[in-house]
């Protein structure tokens, strides 16, 4: 009988996921507090602002450093992941 990789307890991290017009993919951001993340893009998106905004974000996962364009965000989305 197969055993598994590891015995070790499953952690669980949130990810911030933050969609842009005209990609299929989004764009997952690792950040130390996502909550507060995901509510200062959310505010960005009910503001509805048709100036651009720079939004520059330094983040934890493989995307170290990351600069989106406000108007170019059309969803933003918490997801939460198991790794070990």
């Amino acid at each position: 009988m197969p055993q598994p990789f590891s015995q070790g307890p499953m952690k669980k991290r949130t990810a911030v996921l933050v969609f842009l017009k005209g990609t299929t993919a989004p764009i997952v951001l690792y950040v130390e507090n996502p909550i507060s993340v995901y509510e200062e893009l959310t505010q960005i998106l009910k503001l509805n602002s048709p100036t651009p905004k720079l939004i520059e974000k330094t983040t934890m996962g493989p995307i170290r450093k990351v600069c989106i364009q406000s108007t170019s965000i059309c969803a933003v989305a918490l997801q939460d992941e198991q790794y070990m």
